[in-house]
């Protein structure tokens, strides 16, 4: 058995946690990459969350689960033509762009929308998970160069440029940190208007809450960044408590990170040139394909079992890869065939972040509670069509 167990009720103490972490007014997106699951979607819904959303399938789940088109906010570095028509056509009317050339993509469309340009600042801030911003990358405009030819990145006839989303880095514990890339964000976004005269209707400050993954742990918490925003926006853009700018937050792994379980059984316990070795049934198709491409550090179950931890244990998942490793060197508690072990804190890129396809054997199932009553099981296939 593999199944990720998903609990609404810490997704829903998880965005009181945000919530009371901003400052008033100000909007949230949940980034369904996170975790698109359709239950997970739709409490964030139903505790005001707006969606952004950046695929085809993204879409679909976010209305399924009941936004409409005016709440989501569709972003990416690169958008096919055949999605954007897409979007309009289910009524979006909000997109990220990140080059004059996505300005002028929705504007073939002939329909009125709003744009929000992505900036990429000169310069990274220090203490970030993940660097978004800052270096050479696919994301966003160059702060110079909307600096150096703002008529490229003006409105145009179907398209308003409505202001600006800057997303400096993501996986962020320390408060001060992560208010250093808000202050920064912040004052790029004024240097911006004052400079090339472009409005400011909404302004994207991105995210970058950091969560535990795959490993035991509470969510940071962060009980001075809704004054020390509020502070910083009031020199930044005075009229934002009235809705002059709209001030934007995004983020997935703070919302759900803590909500999900993945429990796998054990298949196999051996020994190797006299190291243990213990297989289980989820490898990297189940849990961190990204770390199965070396973006994460290697992840270890968090076993329920008794007894002393074996050390040095070698610890891997059924893939026919030496890729699918989990720990090289784990202190493990004795386990045996048959055993399941469960690890922590993987709503967040936990399946949908992995090599799902790979191999093909059963994905996990999904399994989702809400008031300690499971109300929901499922599990994704992959098919074939033909003809396309």
């Amino acid at each position: 058995m593999a199944e990720y167990v998903y609990d609404l009720d810490e997704v829903r103490r998880c965005h009181a946690l945000l919530r009371s972490s901003l400052p008033r007014p100000s909007e949230i997106y949940y980034s369904l990459k996170a975790n698109p699951h359709p239950f997970v979607v739709r409490t964030l819904r139903e505790l005001g969350c707006l969606a952004e959303v950046c695929s085809p399938g993204e879409l679909q789940v976010a209305l399924d689960a009941g936004y409409s088109g005016e709440q989501l906010l569709y972003t990416g570095p690169g958008k096919r033509d055949e999605d954007l028509r897409e979007a309009v056509k289910e009524g979006v009317t909000e997109f990220s762009v990140d080059s004059p050339f996505g300005l002028d993509q929705l504007n073939a469309l002939g329909v009125p929308v709003r744009a929000i340009v992505r900036i990429n600042d000169e310069q990274p801030v220090p203490g970030h998970g993940l660097t978004m911003t800052g270096v050479p990358s696919q994301f966003g405009a160059d702060l110079t160069w909307v600096l150096a030819d703002p008529a490229a990145f003006a409105s145009r006839e179907n398209v308003s440029v409505a202001g600006f989303h800057l997303y400096m880095g993501t996986n962020i514990s320390d408060e001060d940190a992560l208010l250093n890339q808000f202050r920064q964000a912040a004052g790029t976004a004024r240097r911006l208007v004052d400079e090339t005269g472009l409005a400011v209707e909404l302004l994207d400050l991105g995210g970058g809450f950091g969560a535990p993954f795959a490993r035991a742990g509470d969510l940071p918490v962060f009980p001075g960044l809704a004054d020390g925003l509020a502070a910083l926006l009031d020199e930044t853009f005075p009229g934002w408590r009235s809705g002059a700018p709209v001030v934007a937050f995004e983020t997935g792994r703070y919302l759900t990170a803590t909500c999900g379980t993945l429990r796998t059984r054990v298949l196999d316990v051996k020994r190797s040139q006299d190291r243990p070795v213990v297989v289980l049934e989820s490898g990297v198709n189940h849990l961190g394909g990204m770390s199965g491409l070396r973006r994460l550090p290697p992840i270890v179950p968090d076993v329920v079992a008794s007894g002393e931890p074996v050390p040095d244990t070698i610890v891997a998942g059924p893939l026919c890869t030496p890729v699918d490793t989990w720990a090289r060197a784990a202190a493990v508690a004795p386990v045996s065939p048959g055993d399941v072990v469960s690890v922590p804190n993987v709503g967040a890129y936990g399946l949908y972040a992995s090599l799902v396809a790979f191999l093909g054997h059963p994905l996990a199932h999904e399994v989702v509670v809400d008031g300690g009553v499971v109300v929901d099981e499922s599990r994704l296939e992959l098919r074939r069509e033909r003809g396309l």
